[in-house]
């Protein structure tokens, strides 16, 4: 049990009902029933399907399946949804019209730490750093493509200096459960005493579109926004309804408070000028670009600079950032972009240059993420399995010339014609697997021979007998996975299983 103060406890004996059996949802379900609050957490899928999960609740959170009852959502003080809950289903709906407040697992974790940080600070616990930064900082960082490795070099780059964070959100760890497990640390063997959340420097945040539609107070001490290209639209009305949920990063934040754009995407420059410049309180703005000279970090000339106010690094670097794109152990256009932004964003939280160059040269990348997986008779074969849309799929081809390209699967509502001069100019072969197939044959008619493959297996084995020395054989599918995979992991997995195989029998004949 988590031991709070109860007047800072905001939780205790709430009716609260989580909905959506996931990691997010028993992380959220476990953490609210150790506050306190009265938790009945709902799923649509049926009992049997979620037994896993069931198993990891407390013993006192009450579990109803096979549906999400209006009867127990119209009753709740407090609502928790998971990222893969739409607030457009029926029962949520009726229950909003009610009054009764929505939130998802992001704010309800920033909920807990704020709450439990006014209580020490009130009592005199805790005082404002020099920077004045109140431990703990949120960073958050969202985007269509790149978040899971920019978020992992953050952590990464702040641990290295010696920050205490946690990592969680929508790179597959949730935040409540890492908050519980930082409390049972704390507690352990020392009896029960109350969580001290300012033993946390950052807890550094990936996040979704999804989260970001149901946050409230959620305010990042530094965000940054990657990159929007078109993605989801399966579950938004349009274009402009996801990027409105993206910014919705910044929405809350005001002076003293960093933001960080891609200076490159003109989706992003057109959104400061709307969303950003029109506000009289607006956070510090800075930049990352392949492209031109900024106030942040840019690239020239194949060297990545730091150009940050003396007010940020005068204090904290010795000597500047400057180091060679090539000497990033993780390559690719994308890549570059990523390194950047994470460079910025952990410089603004005061990591030093050599602990950032130092972390960039080292790390290698995260599996499904252009991942080199083997080569066979001068074939290169890349897992970029998590290229789940087409502006993953096209900053992929960009890092590549004489390219195999196997894509397809679920498709999310996306423009695959926006891929027409790219495949034109990188793709030998285009090879085209699941649902989305036919679909996207259509929308690149004409540009390369295009073939068509059963499974993964099939699709590895055709472009092997189609590829020459030099070649590079790309799984980035551009669509979901779960037509024919359990995820986009199952289906890394697969393809890399796939590769081996055929490497195997190649080594016996």
């Amino acid at each position: 049990m988590i031991t709070m103060q109860d007047k800072i406890n905001i939780f205790k004996d709430k009716n609260i009902v989580v909905v959506g059996l996931a990691r997010s949802g028993t992380g959220a379900a476990n953490l609210l029933s150790g506050l306190g609050a009265e938790v009945t957490i709902t799923d649509s899928k049926s009992r049997n399907s979620l037994e896993a999960n069931i198993k990891k609740l407390l013993p006192s959170v009450k579990v109803i399946t096979d549906g999400n009852p209006s009867e127990v959502l119209n009753t709740a003080d407090l609502i928790v949804i998971s990222p893969g809950v739409p607030l457009t289903i029926p029962p949520l709906e009726r229950a909003r019209l009610k009054g009764i407040p929505v939130i998802g697992e992001l704010e309800l974790a920033y909920q807990v730490i704020k709450s439990e940080v006014r209580s020490q600070k009130s009592e005199g616990a805790i005082h404002e750093s020099p920077l004045q930064i109140t431990k703990p900082s949120f960073i958050g960082i969202t985007g269509t493509n790149g978040k899971s490795t920019t978020t992992t070099l953050v952590d990464l780059m702040l641990k290295e200096e010696r920050f205490n964070t946690l990592l969680g959100g929508n790179i597959g760890i949730a935040l409540t459960e890492e908050i519980l497990k930082a409390v049972s640390s704390q507690q352990s063997g020392r009896g029960e005493r109350p969580f001290a959340p300012t033993s946390i420097d950052y807890i550094v945040t990936e996040i979704s579109s999804f989260q970001l539609e149901t946050i409230r107070e959620f305010r990042p001490k530094i965000a940054a926004l990657l990159n929007i290209t078109p993605d989801h639209l399966d579950r938004y009305k349009n274009m402009q309804e996801y990027v409105d949920a993206k910014v919705r990063i910044f929405e809350n934040q005001t002076s003293g408070d960093f933001l960080i754009l891609n200076a490159d995407d003109p989706l992003l420059m057109k959104v400061r000028s709307e969303k950003l410049e029109v506000r009289s309180e607006k956070p510090d703005i800075f930049y990352f670009s392949r492209m031109s000279e900024v106030e942040g970090i840019y690239l020239k000339d194949g060297i990545i600079y730091c150009n940050l106010p003396e007010s940020i690094v005068g204090a904290i670097h010795e000597s500047p950032l400057r180091i060679n794109a090539n000497e990033i152990r993780i390559q690719g256009v994308h890549n570059i972009e990523n390194a950047m932004a994470a460079s910025l964003v952990a410089l603004i939280a005061g990591c030093s240059f050599d602990t950032v160059r130092n972390v960039l040269k080292k790390f290698p990348g995260l599996e499904h993420r252009l991942e080199f997986v083997s080569e066979i008779r001068g074939v290169k074969f890349i897992n970029d399995s998590k290229g789940t849309n087409v502006g993953a799929v096209a900053k992929s081809l960009e890092g590549f010339n004489k390219v195999i390209l196997i894509m397809g699967g679920l498709d999310k509502g996306s423009d695959f014609s926006v891929l027409r001069d790219l495949v034109k100019q990188q793709v030998k072969y285009l090879i085209l697997i699941g649902k989305a197939k036919d679909k996207i044959a259509k929308a690149l008619e004409g540009i390369t021979e295009t073939l068509i493959a059963e499974n993964i297996n099939s699709a590895v084995e055709l472009s092997l007998s189609k590829a020459s020395a030099g070649d590079v054989v790309l799984l980035s599918p551009g669509c979901a996975s779960f037509d024919m995979f359990q995820d986009f992991e199952d289906r890394g997995r697969k393809f890399k299983e796939a590769v081996r195989l055929i490497q195997n029998s190649k080594l016996k004949t």
